[in-house]
Order: C-alpha cells, then sequence, then structure tokens
C-alpha cells in the first residue's frame, strides 16, 4: 500500500518494508525480496525477529541496523556493518529519518520480559509517523501514543496481544490506518486480522504478501 510519500509492504509476520527516498526494514525474516536497505530495524532477539540470513541479504556498504542492546553480540556476528542501539526512549535521527525506541514486553507472559528492554519503533519519515508495536501485549505506555498516521500491531496472541486487544489499543490510539501483524505462519490466522478489522474504529488494510 501507499500512504502519501511512503510505500509500506508487509513482508509476512512481523517483517515489512517502507520506502520513499530511503529503505527501511523492520525485523526481515524469511525473505524473497533481495532490495538493499538503507536502514534495518530490530525490536528484539528472537529468530523470528533478528534473523542474520536474512538481514545479510539486505545490507550493503552504508547500511545502518538499529537493535536492542541485548543484540550487539548477535548483530556483531555480521562484521563490518554500522550498529546503533537504541533502549526505550532514545532517539536516533539519521537523513532526515527519526526513529524513537518505545518498550515493548509481555504483561502475563514471559515471553517478552520488560527488563530485557526489547522495542517498539516510532519512525517519522517526511512527516509520516509510522508506528511497529514490536512484540508486545497491550501494555499501558502504547496509550500514550497520538499523531500516528500508520499503526502497525500484532493481533496473533500466544506471544503477543491477541486481535481484541490489539483492537482496543487501535481505539485508544486512533490513527489514519492500522494493519495487523504477526500472524499467518508461526502464530495467528487471518481470521485474527479479520477480527481486528471488524473491532476497531478506523481505517484498516489487511496487507497481502
Amino acid at each position: 500500500m501507499e500512504y502519501k510519500n511512503i510505500k509500506i509492504e508487509w513482508l509476512g509476520h512481523a517483517s515489512f518494508k517502507l520506502k520513499n527516498s530511503k529503505v527501511i526494514y523492520i525485523d526481515p525474516f524469511e525473505l524473497s525480496d533481495g532490495e538493499k536497505a538503507d536502514i534495518i530495524l530490530v525490536t528484539h532477539t528472537h529468530y523470528d525477529h533478528c534473523s542474520l540470513r536474512d538481514i545479510e541479504k539486505i545490507i550493503k556498504d552504508n547500511t545502518l541496523v538499529i537493535g536492542p542492546v541485548d543484540a550487539q553480540s548477535k548483530l556483531g556476528k555480521l562484521g563490518n556493518v554500522k550498529f546503533r542501539w537504541l533502549q526505550p526512549g532514545q532517539t536516533i535521527e539519521t537523513d532526515s529519518i527519526r526513529v524513537t525506541g518505545y518498550p515493548a514486553y509481555n504483561i502475563n507472559k514471559h515471553f517478552h520480559p520488560k527488563s530485557n528492554d526489547w522495542l517498539g519503533y516510532l519512525i517519522e519519515v517526511n512527516g509520516i509517523r509510522v508506528y511497529h508495536a514490536g512484540d508486545t501485549d497491550a501494555i499501558p505506555e502504547l496509550k500514550g501514543l497520538s499523531n500516528i498516521d500508520i499503526l502497525l500491531l500484532p493481533v496473533g496472541g500466544t506471544y503477543t496481544m491477541n486481535a481484541e486487544e490489539a483492537a482496543n489499543i487501535a481505539n485508544a490510539i486512533k490513527p489514519a490506518i492500522a494493519i495487523p501483524m504477526h500472524y499467518g505462519s508461526i502464530v495467528g490466522t487471518e481470521n485474527d486480522a479479520e477480527r481486528f478489522k471488524r473491532l476497531t474504529k478506523m481505517k484498516v488494510e489487511i496487507l497481502r504478501h
């Protein structure tokens, strides 16, 4: 899909590509698209979000990889790649793109502990604000988000919030467009995405890949 001046492509699971003058990947995983990245954002170290094999497909000499502090040892295996480590509340600005880290964690599960400082990302590109929630439950910090153009939320349950919880978060944030993710492969089905769409009060795009 295209929103104003930015193209947004769902690559399956929690993986997205954002493109205008720059190419930004979020959690690249099981890629068939090999377009090189200017920026790669990694939300956390689980294999389906921090995949070295997939990152290697899209890095080039000046690719910037941004991730949580505890991803340093894993991503360091990539060799001569530029890294920046981010914690919740911190911001990185590069090439007119602004990336801010937000908390992403489980409330009543053990898969994504808050103490790991894993991330969701607010990405600001040419005035467009895209939020990728990462692997998270319906945590209170999300309701503090505002003026979001594109909201990318997990809906598959088990490891993250489910469709109903995601719809409640989306209805609180009130983005221009909401896009469900984290379903269809490892966990969750398209029914979760459809249920999310029925329960939300804004435009929802269910993307194909």
